[in-house]
C-alpha cells in the first residue's frame, strides 16, 4: 500500500465515511452502509469499489448481497492510520449521524435481507 493511494482514498468524504463504519463493524452490506450515509446505492458502490481496488476492503456475496469488510491484511502502518483517524473523527458530523442512523436502520441483514 503506497502513501499516496491511502490519503487519496481517505480524502473523498463517501470512502471516509465507509471505512469508518466498517472499522466499527466486522462486515456491512452494501444497504446497510447505503441506509446510513443517506445516499444512492450506485454512489456507494463506486466508491466501495475504489476501495477494494486499493486493497483496503474486500467483499463477499452472500446470495444477492454483497458484504464488506476492512482488509484485515492489511499493513499495520495502514491499519494505525485508520485507527487513529477513527479516534480523531468520531465525535464529529457526519460520522456519528452515520453510526445513528445505521444503529436505527430497520431490517437490518443481519435478521432479514436488504429490501
Amino acid at each position: 500500500m503506497e502513501p499516496v493511494s491511502l490519503f487519496a482514498a481517505l480524502g473523498h468524504g463517501t470512502r471516509l465515511r465507509c471505512l469508518l463504519l466498517l472499522l466499527s463493524h466486522e462486515e456491512l452490506c452494501v444497504c446497510e452502509m447505503t441506509y446510513a450515509l443517506g445516499v444512492v446505492q450506485p454512489h456507494i458502490s463506486r466508491h466501495l469499489a475504489q476501495l477494494r481496488e486499493l486493497g483496503l476492503v474486500v467483499d463477499r456475496r452472500a446470495g444477492l448481497w454483497i458484504y464488506y469488510r476492512v482488509n484485515p491484511a492489511l499493513p499495520d502502518w495502514v491499519f494505525r492510520v485508520l485507527w487513529e483517524t477513527v479516534q480523531g473523527a468520531s465525535h464529529q458530523e457526519p460520522f456519528t449521524s452515520d453510526r445513528t442512523a445505521l444503529a436505527a436502520m430497520p431490517n437490518r441483514p443481519g435478521a432479514t435481507h436488504c429490501a
